[in-house]
């Protein structure tokens, strides 16, 4: 299990015998005053939580199933969490999940000693693959151009998190980047991924820039599809990575049966999956997004139970992050969270384990 140490420095010796008036005391109150050891957990137990601060603005509270009112980030730890994982848009237009919201909550889970996973969309909104925008400020550049400004806000991101004694232990360059990032110029297709693989390329050497022991993943869409994830990764071979990280939903709402699927078909063709990735590519794996109907919080369990069940003597696979199961549907209209009235439901049990 790998130590990352946070040198975390008092003010008062940072800036020695500072003058009057100089303004550092408000730093104070930021920053830890003692030496803190974040251990990386060998199984990450996630969530993904990028949506708390906006629901907190909405006046949305979190409980514990005694009905206690708990700061999400705490609540997660409370049962079984160890990690966090964060979106980062570039320009977003009402502003969450830029650099400054990500900063609050990676303090969040700094002063918990969680780990933590930042995930780039390099876009302003939601990046996935039906659809991979370029960022306003972005628009117009050729891939030489692009590459630079893309490891500049990744520099940005990261020395920020960096400044604030926050430590980071794995980054994704991209999101869902099964058809590539920032179209067209880092666009993915059956003939050419170069622009993808400039981009990518130059993540990665940003990312260890400033987090040398960060582990930088590309991250695929759908993890149940084996011919999806071997042409991507065949593909892109020459992009600088250290994990591969999956997307699994194994129970969307189906139009045409008017109802959620059998979960068990994708899970253990996920499962199955997994294994061969991982000796065709030698890469470790992760299961960064995770998520089932709300309404079947059983089922969830189930599910989840059944992947970390059958990952459990792979050392190789190294966690699984659930996607905002603090959401709910009354909330903020997402029907795949873990919450109901504001607590989790049992689909979250597996994590307490």
């Amino acid at each position: 299990m790998k130590k990352y140490i946070l040198m975390l420095v008092l003010c008062a010796l940072a800036f020695g015998c500072k003058k009057a008036g100089s303004g550092s005391d408000s730093k104070k109150k930021d920053t830890p005053s003692t030496v803190t050891t974040i251990e990386v957990p060998s199984f990450a137990k996630g969530a993904d939580i990028s949506w708390v601060t906006e629901m907190e603005s909405n006046g949305y509270k979190f409980y514990n199933q005694s009905g206690k009112s708990m700061e999400c980030t705490a609540l997660m730890q409370s049962i079984g969490c160890n990690s966090i994982r964060l979106r980062v848009w570039v320009d977003p237009s009402d502003g969450w999940c830029n650099k400054a919201d990500v900063l609050v909550k990676a303090k969040r889970a700094r002063d918990l000693g969680m780990a933590l996973m930042i995930d780039f969309h390099y876009s302003d909104s939601w990046a996935d693959p039906s659809k991979q925008t370029i960022p306003s400020a972005w628009d117009g550049m050729n891939v030489t151009q692009m590459a630079k400004a893309l490891s500049e806000h990744t520099t940005d991101v990261l020395q920020t998190l960096k400044d604030a004694l926050v430590d980071v232990a794995w980054v994704q360059i991209g999101n869902e980047t099964n058809t590539g990032m920032c179209w067209e110029v880092g666009s993915v297709s059956s003939s050419s991924a170069a622009g993808f693989i400039a981009l990518a390329n130059a993540g990665y050497k940003a990312v260890k820039a400033v987090y040398p022991e960060a582990l930088v993943l590309l991250h695929h869409s759908s993890a149940e599809d084996l011919s999806g994830n071997t042409w991507f990764f065949n593909l892109v071979k020459s992009v600088s990575f250290d994990m591969i990280g999956l997307s699994l939903y194994p129970s969307y709402w189906d139009s045409s049966s008017q109802s959620y699927p059998d979960w068990t078909t994708k899970t253990s063709a996920a499962l199955a999956n997994f294994k061969t990735l991982y000796e065709t590519y030698n890469k470790p794996i992760m299961l960064v997004e995770f998520g089932m109907p709300v309404s079947q919080p059983a089922n969830a369990k189930a599910a989840l139970q059944y992947l970390m069940d059958g990952t459990k003597d792979y050392s190789w696979f190294k966690g699984i992050f659930y996607w905002e199961p603090e959401s709910e549907s009354a909330r903020n209209n997402y029907d795949y969270g873990a919450f109901s009235g504001g607590k989790p439901t049992i689909a979250l049990d597996p994590f307490a384990e």
